[in-house]
């Protein structure tokens, strides 16, 4: 519907035109033998089959304008949409001022298509650019606007940004609910994207971190003292989620929460606080040092020939010398030496005699 109404628009407002040119073109060819009215038919057909084209592209943008107008709202901060109300109020005022002249010196057929133009670009750009500039002009008129994402204060309370890896860990579920990560968690929209690509993937594993970083988000929103919030905020000139996450945590001065190496190390690098709930785990973790035995069930064999794999219930990986012909049993082994790696910490141990 909307379209058809902006075609009818722009085709009269292109017709008018086209009859005015038609009506010109004896005063232009004095000598021409063409019949003014022929000239003057032709001109207006001319003239609405540009608009009818013109009308339908016009009017497609117009109303994939519109089927986005409510994604935006849900985007947009309270500050945004009501300073974009004031500029829409503001543009249709100038735009009426402005197509005045258009009505005056133009015929009716010609001057109300063109005025109605003039008002709607105008309403338009008005409402955009109030919006963008909208923490400026509510200052101006003495109101203070909310705070937005990672703003310092006195009062203020902490503000936090997640990763995909972090939470696809869980862990940072646990934390917030032992009360060491509090306040505001933010997640960006393109986060969330990411994990339901992970969900929806056809790699049964890879499926299961989707759907559990998922229901983690969703479970902190009941936490006491949580505050989780979504923003479609997406960094201009940034196609990788990591590079995103740099450039908003260096934006808001929000603390990145995540258990990618890479990405926590490239941030810290920028002076951006990073919080590592692996990081944090593997230093609250129980410390078995070399001399201790424990009971662990070898998985796999290891990279060397005799070599076991297996877990400590913490998840550390212990490698096991001459284990390879016991995988799938549980072995006493003795713990003969710890290293510790950029993934975390790895033991090395040999079976009990």
């Amino acid at each position: 519907m909307i379209i058809e109404a902006v075609r009818l628009v722009v085709t009269l407002a292109f017709t008018g035109i086209g009859f005015l040119v038609g009506n010109s073109v004896p005063d232009w060819f004095p000598n021409s033998e063409m019949d003014p009215d022929l000239a003057i038919v032709l001109g207006a057909l001319i003239g609405a089959g540009v608009g009818y084209v013109l009308g339908g592209l016009f009017g497609r943008l117009v109303r994939k304008g519109l089927d986005r107008a409510p994604d935006l709202a849900a985007r947009a901060t309270g500050p945004q949409l009501f300073a974009g109300a004031f500029g829409l109020l503001a543009g249709l005022i100038v735009g009426v001022v402005l197509s005045v002249p258009a009505l005056l010196l133009l015929p009716p057929v010609a001057g109300w298509p063109l005025a109605a133009l003039v008002v709607l670009i105008l309403a338009t750009a008005g409402s955009r650019v109030f919006a963008a500039r909208s923490g400026d002009l509510l200052a101006a008129a003495g109101i203070r606007p909310a705070r937005p994402p990672g703003a310092s204060g006195a009062n203020a309370p902490p503000s936090y940004l997640v990763d995909t890896s972090a939470a696809i860990d869980g862990r940072l579920l646990e934390l917030s609910r032992a009360g060491l990560v509090q306040g505001e968690i933010w997640v960006p929209e393109f986060v969330i994207d990411e994990l339901q690509g992970i969900a929806d993937s056809g790699e049964k594993r890879k499926r299961r971190r989707g759907r559990r970083g998922l229901d983690v988000l969703d479970a902190m929103r009941d936490v006491p003292g949580v505050d989780l919030k979504s923003t479609g905020e997406s960094p201009a000139g940034f196609t990788e989620v990591d590079a995103k996450l740099i450039a908003l945590a260096a934006k808001w001065g929000a603390t990145l929460i995540s258990t990618d190496h890479n990405l926590t190390k490239a941030a810290a690098l920028r002076g951006i606080k990073v919080l590592n709930p692996h990081a944090l785990g593997e230093s609250m973790r129980p410390s078995v040092v070399p001399g201790d035995r424990v009971e662990i069930e070898i998985e796999r064999e290891g990279t060397e020939p005799g070599q076991g794999v297996g877990f400590l219930e913490d998840g550390t990986l212990v490698v096991v010398e001459g284990a390879a012909s016991q995988v799938g049993e549980t072995v006493e082994v003795e713990v003969t030496n710890a290293m510790r790696t950029s993934i975390g910490r790895m033991l090395f141990a040999k079976t009990g005699l």
